[in-house]
């Protein structure tokens, strides 16, 4: 009860009233949506707020080869895409199952049956692109399959986004929850799973991304090594002209892990870099991913003076 109470406080309001609105939007047709989400972005990117910064540092830092006018560009159609995200993510929760499989194709299902048969489980290792709710969904529709989440500190936002995980996947495991991501893959279940931010705790290294030495999580091929099992690339992409979306599951990943953490973790971040330039606006860059691990690390995000 006190729980509840608290998030009724007046500080939620917002929050409860950017829900009521979304959940009334996403029965809009698909392609308005996308129209509204890109206005969002537009409205967004003309803000002074830090996430327009930390994307355009971002860019900056991983395409430099490209021209000033190209990274502009894909500035502009990252904040159209995280607006789309939101209105996708809406759609993730409410939408039926068959007006997602009308816009949702998934690929490679295959592969993951073949990883299951061997009785390890199966790490479906991706990465935080903008539909990245999407790609749950249509994962939660053809299998149990569980996720793992950082909880967010808005109660609201908490409680209504554990209730809709818990009601869609198997298990909605936290970040730190390690004994039960690994009852699951000992279960021989599938586990989504993005290690691609910025992580500082135990365990982190400086791996290159885009060339960029950057704080990452290398437990990924210590999973695979404590479980046996299979680790496969998984990523989703937002088709053109309102086609809807291409969902790729990768065949496991051969060799994996070997006896470095840090090699596997460079391996990871080259596939990634691979899908992201193939798809540049559609990855997540508002996130401060090239944070350091000391204090002589560059401060990519430091605002310019007088800006």
């Amino acid at each position: 009860m006190k729980q509840r109470l608290a998030r009724l406080h007046p500080k939620y309001w917002p929050t409860w009233l950017a829900l009521g609105a979304l959940r009334l939007l996403v029965l809009l047709p698909y392609r308005w949506l996308l129209w509204l989400g890109r206005r969002v972005g537009d409205l967004a990117r003309c803000l002074p707020i830090s996430f327009v910064r930390i994307a355009r540092s971002n860019i900056d830092l991983c395409f430099p080869e490209l021209s000033a006018e190209a990274r502009q560009r894909i500035l502009r159609e990252h904040f159209h895409s995280v607006g789309i995200g939101i209105f996708e993510t809406a759609m993730s929760w409410w939408s039926p199952n068959e007006r997602m499989l009308r816009l949702i194709r998934l690929e490679g299902e295959e592969h993951l049956q073949a990883a299951l048969s061997k009785g390890r489980g199966a790490i479906l290792l991706s990465a935080h692109f903008t539909p990245l709710e999407m790609s749950g969904r249509i994962l939660a529709m053809k299998m149990p399959i569980n996720i793992m989440y950082r909880p967010t500190n808005n109660r609201v936002l908490e409680h209504f986004l554990a209730g809709n995980r818990s009601r869609r996947t198997k298990r909605a495991i936290q970040r730190d929850d390690v004994r039960t991501l690994i009852t699951a893959l000992k279960g021989n279940e599938p586990v989504w799973y993005a290690p691609d931010q910025s992580y500082r705790k135990k365990g982190a290294q400086m791996v290159p991304f885009f060339g960029i030495p950057a704080a990452t999580n290398t437990a990924t091929s210590r999973l695979a090594r404590m479980t046996g099992a299979a680790v496969l690339p998984y990523f989703p992409e937002r088709l053109p002209n309102g086609q809807g979306y291409r969902m790729v599951l990768q065949p496991a990943l051969e060799n994996f892990p070997s006896d470095d953490p840090v090699a596997d973790a460079l391996r990871f971040n080259q596939i990634l870099e691979a899908q992201i330039r193939r798809i540049p606006e559609q990855y997540l860059w508002i996130h401060r991913r090239f944070k350091g691990l000391s204090a002589d690390y560059p401060n990519y995000y430091r605002r310019a003076p007088g800006a």
